[in-house]
């Protein structure tokens, strides 16, 4: 296993300034082509059918308003997790020289973190070139995808509580299994 450095970030190439995690940002831009695509396929329904168009934006609009606490409470809990998962912190955590206890780390942090994943891709490539074990990235990538807590108050007003926590579960399952037979394939698990 690759050994990482992670308390010495001018070691880890992560000082301010380096440009590692910024040039991915630049994909960003692509969420414009979409807005303008939802924009153009909402005109075309309403030159189309101006009856249904409004009558479907009148149900969207109800039942954003309705998810709109939970969506909310989401956001700003989101918003405080950047600030402490750093690509400094998630290497001290995900750098351990104890595989199991690094696997953890990085499904804790994939469950309770919500990213893109145009941003986590990319994230987990600097990781591994850092060196990050592939079996905990793909604990951390499958997790962050699969796994939601801080989406837990939306899911749960649309699937119920029990289908929300039962859908978490098992996908946190197949996420171990996931870290496990990529750890198997990459000789990281022995």
């Amino acid at each position: 296993m690759r050994r990482v450095d992670a308390g010495n970030p001018v070691a880890c190439g992560l000082i301010p300034g380096d440009g590692d995690f910024r040039m991915y940002f630049r994909h960003t831009n692509s969420m414009y082509y979409l807005y303008a695509i939802a924009g153009g396929a909402l005109l075309l329904s309403a030159m189309l059918n101006r009856q249904k168009t409004k009558k479907a934006l009148k149900i969207a609009f109800k039942r954003l308003w309705k998810i709109l606490p939970a969506m909310l409470m989401m956001v700003i809990g989101v918003s405080f997790l950047p600030v402490h998962a750093s690509e400094t912190s998630l290497l001290r955590y995900f750098g351990n020289q104890n595989p199991v206890v690094s696997v953890l780390c990085a499904a804790a942090v994939g469950c309770i973190t919500l990213l893109p994943g145009f941003i986590a891709f990319p994230l987990s490539g600097i990781l591994v070139e850092k060196g990050v074990s592939y079996m905990v990235i793909s604990a951390f990538t499958t997790t962050l995808m699969m796994v939601g807590i801080m989406t837990y108050p939306v899911e749960k007003a649309y699937l119920g509580h029990k289908a929300t926590i039962l859908r978490n579960v098992l996908s946190f399952g197949i996420a171990m299994i996931v870290a496990l037979v990529t750890g198997l394939v990459f000789g990281e698990v022995g």
